[in-house]
């Protein structure tokens, strides 16, 4: 009798990208309304306004503009609260009665959805002038590219927020992501179509939502696959195709930032789910103010680097 062959090991096959460019121009609609009702608020605000001021005039925005549902409810941290100082527990993410002053940071936080299409977005900002804030918001550009240089690469999700946390150290800032419920730089978003009560939350999550996660995590644990993002053995894979909020949020002392948006990713690629957004157009702006030619000035002991402040 010849020799047996041995058996194969078994070869989890990449799933095929869910989506069509149609549905693609559906998410990128309900990102733009996302961030579109985020600068409202944001211009809105001013000094004494308090979080859960923030977050209903937020809410109420969104409403207007058409949305039915949320992926999690809108949340709004002011001050040190932005760089999550003192969290022990998951309520305490929820709005408080923390009232913004002059100079304060601010992030603003929403996942909207639209027939069934989901956005999550991270818009942050300050009231008046803050150097920690406008050095972390320059240096918050090379997060992004990183991120979509790795994904490109194909590395396992753990590694690229392995990539991250190096990014983070090197800069001489904390990774403020990992304070999220667990530990979590990012998740995975779909077309929500199973049926339940619209505009229902528990816990500050949609019931919809949670249905839709209970069974992606049971679909995607079955294929040894995880739709949260993090650095345990959970995220030891290639990013799966579709789509995935990704929301590297960084801090330093007392202010945290972060930009939250969709990425896009297929079988053989990755990219941005679009460009036209307000921390992209910042960075943009930066550079191009950067690349003007400028008359001499006077030289000045005035420290210009973030030690400066520390």
């Amino acid at each position: 009798m010849p020799p047996t062959a041995p058996t194969a090991p078994t070869v989890k096959a990449t799933p095929a990208f869910p989506y069509t460019e149609r549905h693609l121009a559906r998410f990128r609609e309900t990102q733009q309304l996302a961030y579109h009702c985020a600068e409202q608020v944001a211009a809105w605000m001013e000094p004494g306004v308090t979080e859960r001021q923030a977050t209903a005039e937020l809410r109420r925005r969104l409403i207007t503009a058409g949305v039915q549902d949320f992926f999690h409810v809108p949340f709004a941290w002011f001050g040190d609260r932005t760089a999550f100082r003192h969290f022990h527990t998951p309520l305490q993410f929820f709005a408080g009665n923390r009232r913004l002053e002059e100079g304060m940071p601010y992030v603003l936080d929403c996942a909207p959805v639209v027939d069934g299409y989901t956005a999550d977005i991270g818009y942050g900002g300050k009231i008046g002038e803050n150097r920690v804030w406008d050095r972390l918001a320059a240096d918050l550009q090379v997060y992004r590219e990183l991120i979509l240089a790795e994904v490109r690469a194909r590395r396992p999700l753990n590694e690229v927020y392995a990539a991250v946390d190096a990014q983070i150290a090197a800069h001489g800032y904390d990774n403020r992501h990992q304070v999220y419920p667990g530990r979590v730089i990012g998740h995975q978003v779909t077309r929500t179509t199973v049926r339940g009560p619209a505009g229902v939350n528990v816990l500050g999550f949609g019931v919809r939502t949670l249905q839709t996660l209970g069974r992606e995590l049971i679909s995607e644990r079955l294929h040894g696959r995880s739709p949260l993002w993090a650095d345990g053995r959970s995220s030891r894979h290639a990013p799966t195709p579709g789509l995935w909020a990704v929301e590297p949020h960084i801090g330093f002392r007392g202010v945290g930032i972060k930009f939250e948006e969709l990425l896009v990713v297929t079988e053989d690629d990755a990219y941005w789910l679009d460009d036209d957004l307000p921390h992209v157009r910042r960075w943009s702006a930066g550079t191009a103010a950067a690349t003007e030619p400028t008359e001499p000035t006077e030289p000045t002991d005035e420290p210009t680097t973030l030690e400066a402040t520390r």
